[in-house]
């Protein structure tokens, strides 16, 4: 039920209800986000004056402000007050209806961009009401400031969700309570936060987890969860060997390509053959002069002119001559030696 200021109240009274917790706190959740909790009546006999709400919105500097509400209301002109800092911020509000927003605490969430209703959480909207002490003028003078007063919520409410004053002035007498999709159909939200199976809030990735949310943090006692079981270590497998050329060197000797591609590393040339004709050769017959009737004159040797000196070459040819093969020296002598046998056989 909201409370009307009244111009005779207690003096003090206020005064005590200040030095108790305050009925609302804001915190900065991130750099770009603040966090205003109200989770208490707003002003009134209970509450805190909208002076220290604002003064402390002042000093927001973020881009974003997250309202939280969970509030059965409170004084109607403190309400309001708030609502017009809210609206008046340069920051984006988002309204989170936690629990419940009723009387002049869902004025107050009239003053969001956006406003959000969690699950089961309620919103509700009435008259307003107040106390008088007086003769019957004084009651009717009460009756004229509630009604304008009652207009006043009324015009907050279609604001926002369209409508006229009377059709929600019509609403509010009949004390309407809004559950979350209700309250979005009738145009005084926006949307019903969606949750998971575990009934936690969705948040889109990257977004900032809700701090009734955060689990207890214990790494700063030094405990970062059970100790994990170290995985075995594999076993150690022996490299594979590597390959191993083999080469026989009595049947490569015997092949004699092999024998002259040999000789060709080696850089020696093939033994020549020899000049006595095998035995079986066929002779022909001589004449008187010694010589054979079918001899056939050699032709003279063809004079083949030098190639001209390329004194550039020869000035050169000593940095590019291969460097000797070990090994290619070591098999000539190898060949050198079979070839000298397979002559001497033959000869024999």
């Amino acid at each position: 039920m909201p409370f009307i200021d009244l111009p005779d109240r207690i003096p003090g009274l206020r005064a005590q209800a200040r030095s108790d917790q305050p009925w609302y706190r804001i915190t900065n959740q991130a750099a770009d986000e603040a966090e205003v909790m109200l989770y208490d009546e707003v002003g009134g006999w209970y509450g805190a004056t909208a002076d220290e709400f604002i003064n402390d919105l002042r000093g927001i500097t973020a881009p974003n402000i997250l309202l939280r509400i969970n509030s059965p209301g409170g004084s109607v002109t403190e309400g309001i007050a708030i609502a017009n800092a809210l609206r008046s911020h340069p920051a984006n509000v988002t309204v989170q209806v936690d629990g419940i927003a009723a009387s002049i605490a869902s004025v107050i969430a009239m003053a969001g961009d956006t406003v959000r209703m969690m699950p089961n959480a309620l919103l509700m909207v009435h008259e307003a009401s107040g106390l008088c002490a007086g003769d019957a003028t004084d009651m009717i003078k009460m009756a004229e400031i509630l009604n304008k007063i009652s207009d006043n919520i009324a015009g907050a409410y279609a604001e926002r969700a369209g409508g006229t004053e009377a059709e929600w002035r019509q609403v509010m007498k009949d004390e309407t309570w809004y559950r979350g999709d209700e309250a979005v159909k009738a145009g005084l939200a926006d949307e019903v936060v969606q949750t998971s199976k575990r009934g936690e809030p969705v948040t889109e990735p990257g977004e900032p987890e809700p701090e009734m949310r955060k689990a207890f943090d214990l790494t700063a006692y030094g405990y970062n969860g059970p100790k994990q079981a170290e995985a075995p270590k594999p076993a150690a497998v022996d490299p594979e060997p590597l390959p191993t050329l083999i080469i026989n060197v009595e049947s490569a000797l015997a092949d004699e390509e092999i024998v002259k591609r040999l000789r060709a590393m080696a850089g020696r040339p093939p033994e020549q053959a020899s000049e006595t004709p095998p035995e079986n050769a066929e002779q022909a017959p001589l004449d008187d002069t010694g010589a054979a009737d079918n001899a056939v004159e050699p032709e003279p040797a063809a004079v083949v002119e030098p190639d001209p000196v390329d004194e550039w070459a020869a000035a050169v040819a000593h940095l590019v001559q291969p460097k000797p093969d070990p090994w290619a020296a070591l098999v000539a002598q190898l060949t050198h030696s079979t070839s000298a046998a397979s002559s001497a056989t033959q000869a024999a």
